[in-house]
């Protein structure tokens, strides 16, 4: 408000180069404090003037500049392209072939935070030729410009399959990999970072990470106490198992399942959240698939995640992953049912249909899984609870699966009478004609008259 940015900005040109250090640092604590002031650096010229004699400079003015640039470019698409425009990219790429590695890390971080905002963007750092000088930075001995180059890379793939093969393609899926094992917690978060944005895009994608031999070593870190580590291994793992039933095969074969399940077991919060996903992915894949999980003891963690959990999107997953379980054939729903998880289910459903939007998601997939789950599922003892809650439109599975069991079942149609089953399906309100009066009927008719009565 004082008109500081105005008078710093000469500086920048100053003769004694502790003044011009100071006065770009000056302006990047600004620019960094909100996007107005970033704006203000933009729209005051002070771009061009900060880069004009960047390449003759010493390495604490080259790492304050690239500070500036990295605080106006992190705010928003528009202001990172201002800093693209003004021709900054070829700046930072000379500078990450600067012998200092400070420098380089700066300069990798402004280029990072301008290629996170969109594809374009990201593009436009690619074109500048960041990406092999990127991927030499990850082979550094310095572990905070290690970490930088590896959450870029990260930044840059994460938009489309073209842009993570620019990255694959300067070879940085075998520098990665080989760091996953690292001491260092935050290289380690932004190592399985990268790699799950790489392998997010395409079978062949993925392909390639798994080449690059990351199995089993990668299920080391789903142990790690840090919880990044961990949920970013876990997101890794989920971004293979998602496109092909043989990468989810191969990932069993490795021991995957348990080792996610274990994780799940271990942690709390969203840090769950990927391992639930894929589980839920290997499941739906196929029956045997499914059984993997099942035999892994995969079902008791997701219904805990259903009880303990206090966040919709994460109740959600967890019984969108059980309702992949419990999908295949009735041994798979059944599988499912015996650990009583149901009423959970259909009480999370009757909760989550009367609130607002946010619980839309929750309730459209939980809904789903419970029909998943019904429409296979013929263990009776589980579904006779429901039947005294249920609203119709899950009634009707519920209703349908009895009227599929009970006319070959002596034994389930005593126990049907005895519990008051048959007394509950008395007093459904059936439209005439509808599915549901049709089971309905269906039970009806496997029993005397004068017991109907």
């Amino acid at each position: 408000n004082s008109g500081v940015m105005s008078l710093l900005r000469p500086l920048l040109l100053d003769v004694i180069p502790t003044i011009q250090q100071t006065a770009a640092l000056a302006l990047g604590r600004l620019a960094n404090y909100n996007d107005d002031l970033a704006e203000a650096v933009v729209k005051g010229d002070i771009l061009p003037q900060l880069l004009c004699s960047l390449s003759e400079q010493n390495r604490f003015y080259k790492k304050a500049a690239a500070f500036v640039l990295r605080a106006v470019g992190k705010h928003s698409p528009q202001l990172a392209q201002a800093v693209v425009q003004c021709g900054a990219l070829e700046m930072l790429v000379i500078c990450l072939e600067d012998f200092d590695p400070g420098v380089k890390e700066a300069a990798s971080w402004a280029l990072g935070y301008i290629a996170r905002h969109n594809s374009e963007l990201s593009q436009a750092v690619v074109d500048a030729g960041a990406v092999p000088l990127l991927v030499l930075c990850i082979q550094e001995p310095e572990i905070a410009l290690k970490r930088i180059a590896a959450s870029t890379l990260s930044d840059i793939s994460k938009h489309s399959p073209e842009l993570a093969q620019t990255v694959v393609d300067a070879g940085a899926i075998a520098h990665l990999a080989q760091m996953i094992l690292n001491p260092d917690a935050k290289l380690k978060r932004q190592v399985l970072s990268a790699l799950s944005q790489i392998a997010k895009h395409s079978v062949d994608l993925a392909e390639l990470v798994v080449e690059a031999e990351i199995f089993p070593v990668v299920l080391i870190c789903l142990k790690d106490s840090d919880e990044y580590v961990k949920k970013n291994g876990a997101t890794l793992i989920r971004e293979i198992a998602k496109h092909t039933p043989e990468l989810s095969q191969l990932i069993v074969n490795a021991g995957g399942v348990a080792a996610v399940i274990d994780c799940i077991g271990s942690c709390r919060g969203t840090v769950r959240l990927p391992g639930i996903m894929m589980l839920g992915y290997v499941a739906a894949h196929s029956e045997n698939l499914s059984m993997a999980v099942i035999v892994s003891k995969g079902i008791p963690p997701l219904c805990a995640c259903l009880i303990e959990e206090h966040e919709d999107h994460i109740k959600a997953a967890a019984a969108w992953a059980l309702g992949q379980v419990g999908r295949h054939t009735p041994e798979h729903a059944r599988a499912v049912a015996v650990t009583n998880v149901l009423p959970t289910l259909l009480a999370m459903y009757m909760d989550t249909r009367s609130s607002e939007d946010l619980q839309m998601k929750a309730s459209i997939f939980t809904k789903k899984a419970l029909k998943n789950i019904l429409q296979k599922c013929t263990y009776l003892p589980a579904l006779e609870p429901l039947l005294h809650d249920a609203p119709p439109n899950i009634m009707k599975h519920i209703v349908g699966q009895f009227s599929k069991v009970l006319p070959h079942d002596s034994k389930a149609r005593r126990l049907f009478v005895t519990t008051g089953g048959l007394k509950k399906v008395q007093e459904i309100k059936a439209e005439p004609g509808s599915l549901l009066q049709e089971y309905i009927n269906t039970i009806n008719n496997c029993y005397p008259e004068e017991i109907v009565r």
